[in-house]
């Protein structure tokens, strides 16, 4: 994956801020009927269309340990060798932990965003981006994308009050 040739794509989405939707009624954020995803790939007009699994949708504040070895699984199980996995932010790391135990022979990458995909002024469409083009570009293991930024899994933190990903 060193050199400039894309490979199959395969994205995970697993829910997250990425996935919400703002319901007025309520004035909450929440998960509607359909994913953001499938409309945001068709949008970004890749040569090759990826592999979508929606495989949840949850806030990643509620993902349990099953939750995590399902992600896993669904990697383990993947052919492709370029994976991106949208992911909740807040427990974004520890997922991350896991798949690098497990040494999977692809290149895996975790994003996700502070704002949902579907308001204005989201940084879910470029981190999606982003992340694609590093699963496609970095070398085997698990790493993390998010704002222009390429990290580590295990070299990272949420900022909250700063709403981005920073170095440890």
């Amino acid at each position: 994956m060193n050199d400039l040739t894309p490979t199959r794509l395969r994205i995970i989405a697993t829910g997250g801020t990425f996935d919400k939707l703002y319901d007025p009624a309520t004035g909450t954020l929440g998960f509607g009927s359909r994913s953001a995803l499938p409309t945001m790939i068709e949008q970004a007009r890749l040569e090759s269309s990826p592999v979508i699994d929606l495989l949840m949708r949850i806030d990643s504040l509620d993902m349990t340990n099953d939750d995590r070895h399902r992600i896993l699984a669904t990697c383990q199980a993947s052919p492709e060798k370029a994976i991106v996995i949208v992911h909740g932010t807040d427990t974004l790391v520890e997922t991350a932990q896991v798949l690098a135990h497990a040494r999977i022979d692809a290149c895996i990458v975790l994003t996700g965003a502070m704002v949902p995909a579907c308001i204005d002024g989201s940084d879910a469409r470029f981190n999606l981006g982003f992340a694609a083009a590093c699963a496609q570009l970095l070398p085997v293991g698990v790493h993390i994308a998010a704002h222009g930024r390429v990290f580590a899994w295990n070299a990272v933190r949420k900022n909250r009050s700063g709403a981005r990903f920073e170095s440890l």
